[in-house]
């Protein structure tokens, strides 16, 4: 473990799946008590995409803003919204220089499979079709998340490229949930590792699939037989996170299916250890996203 994050280890939360209306309580008073984020530059704005039901995002829009991000939180699909995700999608704004759309997709177990994919499409849906008002070129548009929004916007990407679009320039999936199966070493060896363990793991698969089928396109992004004609990707692993071996597979089957795909392990780190800013990996690790970012929705990039 990098010794910088090995310090914080006894401060940061292990939420409990199992009970996702009191983790989403405490998710938000740990939010709330924590320090503001440095919003110097983005102007910030509250909307709602109609869809059935119409679905609540927040707009990030730095100064000369270049393409657009359809952003999805994480929290295993379970937990999660605009407030306690803004601290992280305005960072994620401020050092890509693009738009950020943060997204407040239903949440499992409520609102399992297909509800949270539905919504977040009916986003990138809207932002395509509204990509002047938006403040976007339509072509310059990204979907990226963070672990179980990681595996939301793998889905996305898998579901646009099925449907004809709406065009999806780039895919960043960071410590992605992509496979139910736990059937990977780092699954099966790390049981009770620091913010995600195995159990919570397969909880919250149990709450987000609910009756349906795993196999279910769109569901489990691992198990999409056909990876061929997907947009560019970046993924990023952390060495101590049961997602760890699943996303490097996935990386390996997307350039066996011919898409460009960069992909950063990072050693020493855990499942969601960015959020303790102030080590040096960390730092390290948001600079990487922002730089991502910044290349892919470029001006003349394909």
């Amino acid at each position: 473990m990098d010794p910088e994050l090995e310090a914080f280890i006894p401060l940061v939360p292990l939420p409990d799946f199992s009970d996702p209306v009191t983790e989403r309580k405490k998710l938000a008073e740990r939010v709330a008590a924590g320090p503001a984020p440095d919003i110097t530059g983005l102007e910030i704005e509250d909307r709602m995409v109609p869809a059935d039901p119409d679905v609540p995002v927040r707009i990030y829009r730095p100064r000369q803003a270049q393409g657009a991000v359809i952003w999805l939180h994480g929290g295993g699909c379970v937990m999660g919204d605009l407030d306690t995700e803004h601290p992280w999608a305005s960072r994620i704004a401020q050092v890509s220089g693009a738009v950020v759309i943060s997204v407040a997709y239903r949440l499992a177990p409520e609102n399992p499979f297909p509800a949270a994919l539905d919504d977040a499409f009916a986003v990138l849906a809207w932002a395509a079709a509204q990509a002047g008002e938006v403040g976007v070129e339509p072509d310059r548009i990204a979907v990226a998340g963070h672990s179980g929004g990681g595996g939301l916007a793998a889905a996305l990407a898998l579901r646009a490229r099925d449907q004809g679009g709406p065009p999806i320039r780039f895919q960043l999936l960071h410590q992605p949930g992509l496979d139910d199966r736990q059937e990977t070493w780092s699954a099966r060896h790390f049981t009770d590792t620091p913010s995600s363990n195995r159990h919570n793991v397969t909880t919250s698969w149990g709450h987000y699939l609910g009756s349906t089928p795993a196999s279910t396109p769109y569901a489990v992004a691992a198990r999409a037989e056909d990876l061929s004609g997907l947009p560019p990707a970046f993924i990023a692993t952390a060495e101590f996170d049961p997602n760890r071996d699943e996303d490097i597979a996935y990386a390996l089957r997307l350039l066996q299916a011919g898409v460009p795909v960069e992909l950063h392990q990072w050693p020493g780190t855990f499942h969601g250890s960015q959020v303790i800013a102030s080590a040096e990996v960390s730092k390290r690790q948001i600079a990487e996203l922002g730089d991502v970012l910044r290349r892919a929705l470029a001006p003349g990039k394909s």
